[in-house]
């Protein structure tokens, strides 16, 4: 942790990094898109991102509690579809209906389990409501219409970046480290291969597959890293809230790199999701330990673990501690 912050902080901190890598990798990554397409160009990524991860953390899913390897498969499903969803829902429609439809997704958890909190109430749902009023503001999503097959898209991207916050805290607060991503991201991989493989041919020169390389880190391998990291300190509702910081980041990233001058109303939204953000850091702490026990133990591995932590010192020591957080998601 960074001294002197707090938990929430620190997570708040790891979140926005996150963010800022996806606007970054996003814009490198538009130059590929007319070699490769858009989903092609995400295949590319996530299959550098399965190698390094795969070699970099050598993970052992064998030896992951059934449950936990189950919701690390479907981690990476959620993570290949909402991706592979929302691509398919700007094809039929304008790129600002899709995203507040996609923006449904992280408010929903953020308002789903502000309510179900220890401080539920009026004031716990003050921070997703603004961050929705903003998104609106920024995205602009009256101004265009849409086909009912690309809501349907959006909106099974929204379900899928949901089941990809509640996972990724699940899985996050079972097993040390990055493991769980080390295989949730070669699943993402497979199954985006049918969507993208008739670009897949393409993707195989060596200028290509250098620049796949270096966006890979960009985006997923270091965000997705620390979005892991962060849910080990946030609950779902602070977190599904930061991300409505995301569009104000893309604007910002407009303005800086594109000289993109940004009007009065997305000012206006960038303010309500900034006020929302700074909200969700003060009340998003999560009340456990979970944090610090995932910095200094393995969890989530073969029982005989829990047998000798028990006889070494008791169900808090070693990788025995592995105690179920209430804000963990779904088993």
């Amino acid at each position: 942790m960074i001294k002197g912050a707090t938990p929430a902080r620190t997570g708040t901190l790891m979140a926005v990094g996150s963010m800022t890598c996806v606007q970054i990798g996003l814009a490198l990554s538009v130059p590929l898109f007319g070699q490769l397409g858009p989903l092609g160009t995400v295949w590319l990524r996530l299959a550098w991102a399965s190698l390094i991860l795969l070699v970099a953390v050598r993970p052992r899913p064998w030896r992951f509690r059934r449950r936990i390897l189950l919701a690390a498969i479907a981690l990476g499903v959620a993570t290949g579809g909402v991706t592979m969803l929302f691509m398919a829902a700007i094809a039929r429609m304008p790129l600002g209906v899709a995203s507040a439809l996609e923006f449904l997704g992280p408010l929903g958890v953020a308002v789903a389990r502000a309510k179900s909190g220890q401080h539920s109430g009026r004031r716990r749902l003050l921070w997703p409501g603004l961050a929705a009023a903003g998104v609106l503001v920024l995205t602009h999503p009256w101004q265009g219409g849409g086909s009912p097959l690309g809501i349907v898209f959006a909106l099974g991207a929204a379900a899928c970046w949901a089941a990809y916050i509640l996972l990724t805290q699940a899985v996050g607060d079972e097993v040390a480290g990055l493991e769980g991503l080390a295989v949730s991201i070669p699943v993402a991989a497979l199954v985006s291969t049918p969507f993208a493989a008739p670009e897949i041919g393409k993707a195989l020169t060596p200028h290509l597959l250098l620049a796949g390389l270096g966006l890979a880190l960009l985006l997923p391998v270091i965000p997705f890293g620390l979005e892991m990291y962060a849910l080990r300190r946030l609950t779902t509702a602070a977190f599904g809230t930061l991300m409505c910081l995301e569009p104000a980041l893309a604007l910002l990233a407009g303005l800086a790199l594109l000289g993109q001058v940004p009007g009065l109303w997305a000012l206006a939204g960038v303010a309500l999701v900034v006020v929302a953000g700074l909200g969700a850091v003060r009340t998003g702490a999560r009340q456990d330990e979970t944090h610090v026990r995932i910095g200094s133990e393995r969890v989530a591995v073969d029982p005989e673990d829990w047998v000798r932590a028990a006889a070494a010192g008791g169900p808090r020591d070693g990788a025995g501690a592995a105690v179920r957080s209430g804000q963990a998601g779904p088993g």
